[in-house]
């Protein structure tokens, strides 16, 4: 009798290997080998040629009509999906735990159920009883969707099977998804894949449209085998802090629409609520001009988004002066200072720095160079930013200013909110340092210097509280 074949396999990034050891050579994960039996091959390669029925082969040219959406009428949701869910569609959602996703879905459910689109909802970390008190207290127990709490495989999709026209299914979450013909344990890398393979199986061939939940891991990353962020059309990430009410869906997946597009959600009593204008939303709270405070004006996919960095610069009696950054990324901050201490002679060396992205979203591109190191200069001298300026631009090592994409938009943005005045790189085509664009004052900089010195021309104030000084500036 042949020997039963295994494998072991990395739990956390899906790595094979041909025996165990305690660290993945692929991730660096420890203890995340685990065993399982090798899935037997269906036959050889050699013959797959033969007996097949030949695929048809079709030119570049010619006319495809624009795939059909169901749109359930929250507009910061369609607008992430890429207009709204395609039929036989694959959707991935992840984020942290409690984070709001099944609340999001849930009420994604019962608006595509107003519309007329039937929709199923399967839970496999909640009871019906729990789903139902959820619905509850945001006043969707009146909404047509179909509830169930399973975490077989097998009977799930006998469920779907008897299910007469399922336009949209909810599986919250893969992780819990149990395939009876694998031995090893639920949320295992095998598991997972063959659960994810099985339901974008039928509904492909059903025509519904397949919302999965899945879980983070403590680095934030989508739990589970990276295979299955490339099986779905699109991968949703909720983000966002607990203790914060903002909550921020991103799409960096989308076979159907724009990657990195961003729908904001506030949370309340009555569930997730949309922000139609998150810019006026993040800088709601923002008073007179103080020092350590510029705004920054930003693209979020194919959306501008104002946003305020702050910063704070004070003496460290540490030999080792503290750098804390939230929202935005350490190893570029040490960049910016490097470069104000290198390129503009600024003595940063011994002071704590901290940095805040309020509103609780996270910054990636560049362009926010420019507005970082506006907020470190203005904390480091005392002098606040103009109060009616936004800030964008990158910035090089030497020093230099660069241009970033999609100016025209940033700039509509900000007047749009009020504001008169933005610090920009220079322009190619600009001819003098100063020129109006859409009823704005550009400040165009073409080194890190002229920033210096554009805030050193600006009232001094005490760092720290609001001053009375301060008011009506700008």
């Amino acid at each position: 009798m042949a020997r039963a074949q295994s494998r072991y396999v990395c739990q956390e990034c899906g790595a094979v290997s041909g025996k165990w050891a305690g660290r993945c050579e692929a991730c660096g994960s420890w203890n995340s080998i685990v065993e399982e039996a090798a899935e037997a091959a269906p036959g050889g390669a050699a013959g797959l040629g033969r007996g097949g029925r030949p695929v048809a082969f079709v030119g570049l040219t010619g006319e495809s009509q624009p795939p059909p959406r169901m749109t359930s009428g929250i507009a910061e949701f369609d607008r992430v999906s890429g207009g709204g869910l395609v039929p036989g569609s694959a959707v991935l959602i992840a984020g942290d735990p409690g984070i709001g996703k099944s609340t999001l879905l849930l009420q994604a459910m019962a608006a595509l159920a107003a519309n007329g689109v039937g929709c199923a909802y399967v839970s496999g970390e909640e009871s019906v009883d729990q789903v139902r008190l959820r619905a509850a207290r945001m006043g969707l127990a009146d909404a047509q969707v179909d509830l169930a709490a399973a975490t077989s495989l097998r009977d799930i999709l006998a469920g779907l099977e008897k299910l007469k026209r399922p336009g949209v299914v909810v599986i919250d979450s893969i992780q819990t998804m149990f395939v009876d013909s694998l031995e090893s344990a639920p949320g295992t890398v095998a598991q997972v894949r063959a659960a994810a393979q099985s339901l974008i199986r039928l509904a492909k061939a059903r025509g519904f449209s397949l919302l999965l939940v899945g879980h983070v891991t403590k680095e934030g990353l989508i739990a589970g085998p990276k295979v299955l962020e490339h099986m779905v059309d699109c991968v949703l990430t909720f983000e966002g802090e607990r203790g914060h009410q903002f909550r921020i869906l991103r799409a960096v997946k989308n076979r159907f629409g724009a990657t990195n597009e961003i729908g904001v959600f506030e949370m309340t009593d009555q569930g997730l609520q949309e922000v139609p204008n998150p810019s006026a939303l993040f800088l709601a709270e923002r008073g007179e001009a103080v020092a350590g405070a510029a705004v920054f004006a930003g693209m979020e996919g194919s959306r501008p988004l104002l946003v305020e960095i702050q910063a704070l610069v004070s003496p460290s009696p540490l030999a080792t002066p503290r750098r804390a950054v939230v929202g935005w990324d350490a190893g570029r901050l040490a960049m910016i200072l490097a470069v104000l201490e290198a390129r503009c002679g600024l003595v940063i060396a011994g002071q704590e720095v901290y940095l805040n992205v309020a509103g609780g979203l996270r910054i990636a591109e560049p362009a926010a160079d420019l507005a970082v190191a506006a907020a470190l200069v203005s904390a480091l001298q005392g002098t606040p930013v103009p109060e009616d300026s936004v800030i964008f631009g990158e910035i090089g090592l030497s020093g230099e200013v660069r241009a970033v994409g999609q100016s025209e938009a940033r700039l509509k943005e900000a007047k749009k909110l009020g504001f008169r005045t933005a610090i920009v790189p220079r322009r190619r085509r600009a001819a003098g340092k100063r020129q109006t664009l859409e009823g704005m004052d550009l400040r165009e900089m073409t080194h890190l210097s002229d920033l210096i010195d554009e805030i050193g021309s600006a009232p001094r104030v005490v760092a720290g509280p609001r001053s009375r000084s301060a008011e009506g500036q700008g």
